[in-house]
């Protein structure tokens, strides 16, 4: 598993290494049932300390992504496939999209600006057939 970070950036490092791997599994890089790297291995790998990478796969395992366990190790739990997100997540994705929405309508970002990086975000995602279904339905493009 390749992750690409900035450990200068205004981002925690935490943040990145959860957010590479939630894209790795929208991506369909990491399915469900696929291991990912010790937490020790992958700080080596990135240069950090295995606490920020520990921070990491918990708040993974927190979202219902990653199952944790000395045996196996850190799996991948859910992925595109794996059917509907439970009530309580979806309620907080949509609560922290509106924020996200908010925020670059505050910046003067116009609306087509934002529908059209969107659209090109949700073009490197793996759903499932039926999702791009709904969705051409719905009357987007996967």
């Amino acid at each position: 598993m390749f992750l690409s970070i900035e450990p200068d950036g205004p981002v925690p490092i935490y943040q990145q290494i959860r957010d590479r791997i939630v894209e790795a599994i929208a991506g369909g890089r990491q399915p469900a049932g696929s291991g990912l790297p010790s937490t020790r291995q992958l700080a080596v790998d990135l240069g950090v300390n295995f606490h920020t990478v520990n921070k990491s796969y918990d708040l993974l395992r927190r979202e219902g992504l990653l199952r944790l366990n000395r045996k196996s190790g850190a799996v991948v739990q859910r992925d595109a496939s794996s059917g509907p997100p439970s009530q309580d997540w979806t309620e907080d994705w949509a609560a922290r999209l509106d924020t996200l929405l908010a925020e670059a309508a505050a910046q003067g970002m116009p609306a087509e600006d934002i529908v059209r990086e969107c659209e090109a975000a949700l073009a490197d995602f793996a759903f499932p057939a039926a999702g791009a279904e709904a969705w051409n339905r719905g009357g987007g493009s996967p």
